[in-house]
C-alpha cells in the first residue's frame, strides 16, 4: 500500500474546506500542573465532565493505543453578528459545529484509512485538550483569555483532532504574540479571566448561561447585559481577528429569531422546533427563559413587564425568581429614567 505524504493529506484536507491543519506531538507534559491545579480548585463549576477522563485527557495515546500521529484541524465561524434583542455567542449563531465538523473529519478518516490508518476523531466530544494540541500542532498560540487564537483566522475557530496510527512529521508550534495586550481581559463583564491565560469559569458569562443550571448570581445578573446565551467579549476584543474573513461555511451563518417578549411564551414543543440542529437545543427552555429574563432586567422596558408577570406568576420556581428581579430592575430604572 503506497504510504500518504502530508502534502497529499493537507491538499485532501484543504479540498474539504477545513481552514487549517496540523499534527502535534502525543503528549501534554507542559500542562499537567495547570491542569491538576485548575481541577483541585473546582474552577469548572458544574461541569463535573471536564474532571471525567482526566487521565486520557493527560496522556492522549491512551485515548487510541495504535496512535503515532495527532492531527488537529481548525474551522472558522468567524463573522459579525446580527443586531438583535439579546446577544447569543457566536459559535451559536448557526448549525451545530459538532455534526458539521465530525462529518468532515470523518471523511478525513475515510480517507486515511484507504492508507491502511486506525483512526479516531474527536470534536470537542471526548477526553483531548483541543486546545494544547492545536498550539503544539502550529495552528495558533492560546492567548491570555484561554482561547486559540491563529494569526490570520483569528479567535472565532472551531477545533478538531483525529488520532491515527499513521506517522506524519510534527510541525512547528507557533509563537505566542500576545505581548503586553490585555484588551480580552480588561473587556471580561465579570472578571473571570483571574489572571493572564487563567479563566475562573464560574464568573464567566458563558458558563452562566449555558453550563450553569440553577440561580444566576444576584450581583452578576447586571454585569450579564444583554448577552443571552455565552458570550464574545474578549474574543471580539482581540486585535488579531482584524485579518479573519467571513466563514465560507453558510451553515455557522446567523438563523434568525423572534423578540424576547414572543420566546418568554413558547412551549417546549416550539423551543425545541426552533432550536432544533443547533448548539442553543441543549440548553433547554427553562434555562433559556431564566436567561431571557436577566437580559429583560437589564435592558427591558416598561413594556416587557406583562410578559415577565406571566413568568412570575408560574410555577418554576427558578423562573419565578428571575421573573421578579428583571421586573423590579425594569421598575426601578424606569423610576430614575422616565
Amino acid at each position: 500500500m503506497e504510504s500518504l505524504g502530508i502534502d497529499t493529506l493537507r491538499a485532501f484536507v484543504s479540498d474539504l474546506g477545513i481552514d487549517a491543519f496540523g499534527v502535534a506531538p502525543l503528549d501534554v507534559p507542559d500542562y499537567r500542573e495547570y491542569i491538576h491545579s485548575w481541577m483541585q480548585e473546582q474552577q469548572y463549576g458544574e461541569m463535573e465532565w471536564m474532571a471525567n477522563g482526566l487521565d486520557k485527557r493527560l496522556q492522549p495515546s491512551d485515548v487510541l493505543p495504535e496512535a503515532r500521529s495527532l492531527l488537529c484541524f481548525l474551522f472558522s465561524y468567524h463573522q459579525e453578528p446580527p443586531f438583535r434583542e439579546g446577544r447569543i455567542a457566536r459559535y451559536a449563531l448557526g448549525k451545530d459545529y459538532h455534526k458539521i465538523c465530525l462529518k468532515k473529519l470523518k471523511q478525513v478518516c475515510s480517507f486515511l484509512q484507504e492508507h491502511g490508518g486506525i483512526n479516531r476523531p474527536y470534536v470537542d466530544t471526548g477526553p483531548v485538550l483541543e486546545k494544547n494540541h492545536a498550539q503544539r500542532a502550529g495552528l495558533g498560540w492560546i492567548g491570555k483569555h484561554t482561547n486559540l487564537i491563529h494569526p490570520k483566522l483569528g479567535n472565532f475557530t472551531f477545533l478538531g483532532v483525529i488520532f491515527t496510527s499513521l506517522e506524519f512529521p510534527l510541525s512547528a508550534p507557533t509563537v505566542n504574540r500576545c505581548g503586553t495586550c490585555r484588551r480580552c481581559m480588561d473587556v471580561c463583564p465579570t472578571g473571570a479571566i483571574v489572571a493572564p491565560y487563567a479563566m475562573d469559569a464560574r464568573k464567566c458569562i458563558s458558563y452562566l448561561t449555558i453550563e450553569h443550571k440553577g440561580s444566576i448570581p444576584t450581583e452578576l445578573r447586571p454585569l450579564i447585559g444583554d448577552h443571552l446565551y455565552g458570550c464574545d467579549d474578549c474574543l471580539a476584543a482581540c486585535p488579531w481577528n482584524r485579518w479573519a474573513r467571513t466563514t465560507a461555511e453558510t451553515r455557522f451563518h446567523a438563523q434568525d429569531y423572534p423578540n424576547l417578549s414572543t420566546m418568554l411564551c413558547w412551549d417546549e414543543e416550539t423551543f425545541r422546533e426552533v432550536f432544533a440542529g443547533t448548539p442553543i437545543k441543549r440548553v433547554g427552555l427553562i434555562r433559556w427563559k431564566r436567561n431571557a429574563c436577566v437580559v429583560l432586567g437589564n435592558i427591558g422596558r416598561k413594556e416587557h413587564i406583562p410578559v415577565l408577570q406571566q413568568i412570575e406568576a408560574g410555577s418554576d420556581e427558578l423562573l419565578v425568581e428571575h421573573a421578579a428581579w428583571a421586573i423590579q430592575q425594569i421598575i426601578q430604572r424606569e423610576a430614575v429614567h422616565g
